[in-house]
């Protein structure tokens, strides 16, 4: 597994959950009951920056490279005051001391309305170089000497914080996957699915769109372009809605659709997928791709994810971008 020297894991094999088990170790008790602040830290190339983005999907305020003097600040921030925090602090920050830390975490932890915990990322030293030779970056604390002796430097600089640590996570055999599996596990806020669903209906002809994970064509069904009087509505209407259940096929489709979105959507909010796009589409993008991306949504919203609607080619004759929706409160589900 490599990474840069900013800390980007790329994609690779998972090394499966007795990895990720063994790569933690936890020494808080419990969920806190108190604001969330996670301070992050650990060796530079250990994965810094993409555990602050896990702590982001998570649904964390995500600040990289923190003074730890501006804290404070961060914390009492208006729009911020009663939302959870996630900071990365490492060696490369100016005046960078442990001691200095230790001791600015000890006096927010002593706050009642804080909950305040540090994570450590570490790292085999033959890993890290490795990443660091891969990518071709220069240590940060060793921008003209060999890796292994920034690396070194680093860790004498970062044991005080190691030995302090609430969470250390060993990321030498982990995945991006098995890092989220593990932060979520520590640091998930609620229950509730974090997988944020993404609807957009199209038209075939302007092009599938290219942020789709799942593409479906709808062009089978009865097609109300060829009504003269349903020709100028859109499956926003009532008529155009009605033609298109009207198909002998519609119901089975949407009931096997919603069939494979119901086991299929666990999985990838387990496996830590964060955003998942699906596209139906037909050959104007008005009628049927319409209605049944508003059917699907619908029915998304009612199993309690949060769902995102557009119609991306709705009208697009007369604008030059797409028909953006917020949410809806979701009917109850029929299907």
């Amino acid at each position: 597994m490599t990474t840069d020297s900013a800390g980007e894991i790329p994609g690779g094999a998972s090394t499966g959950d007795d990895a990720a088990n063994e790569g933690a170790t936890d020494r808080l008790i419990g969920p806190p009951r108190r604001r969330s602040v996670v301070v992050v830290t650990g060796m530079s190339g250990a994965g810094l920056s993409t555990a602050l983005k896990c702590l982001e999907d998570l649904g964390y305020e995500a600040v990289d490279n923190l003074p730890m003097n501006m804290v404070d600040a961060l914390v009492e921030q208006g729009d911020l005051a009663s939302r959870p925090v996630a900071i990365t602090v490492d060696a490369r920050t100016r005046h960078f001391s442990s001691d200095a830390l230790s001791a600015h975490i000890a006096r927010l932890a002593a706050r009642p309305d804080l909950a305040v915990r540090l994570v450590f990322l570490e790292c085999a030293d033959e890993i890290l170089q490795r990443r660091y030779t891969e990518t071709r970056r220069r240590h940060p604390l060793a921008v003209d000497r060999p890796v292994a002796d920034g690396i070194l430097r680093e860790r004498t600089l970062l044991a005080a914080l190691k030995d302090r640590a609430d969470v250390t996570i060993d990321t030498s055999l982990l995945s991006i996957h098995d890092l989220r599996r593990i932060l979520a596990g520590h640091f998930k806020l609620s229950a509730e699915p974090t997988l944020h669903v993404f609807v957009t209906s199209f038209s075939f002809r302007q092009g599938v769109p290219r942020e789709a994970d799942l593409v479906f064509d709808v062009r089978f069904l009865t097609n109300p372009h060829y009504d003269p009087r349903l020709r100028p509505m859109t499956g926003l209407d009532e008529p155009v809605a009605a033609r298109v259940a009207e198909d002998p096929d519609y119901e089975d489709f949407i009931r096997h659709l919603t069939s494979l979105f119901r086991p299929l959507l666990p999985r990838y909010n387990q496996e830590g997928k964060s955003y998942l796009t699906i596209a139906i589409g037909c050959t104007g993008g008005r009628h049927r791709s319409v209605f049944v991306a508003e059917t699907l949504a619908r029915w998304l919203g009612g199993q309690g994810y949060k769902v995102g609607l557009t119609h991306r080619d709705l009208d697009r004759s007369s604008r030059t971008g797409s028909h953006a929706q917020e949410w809806r409160p979701p009917e109850p589900a029929g299907t």
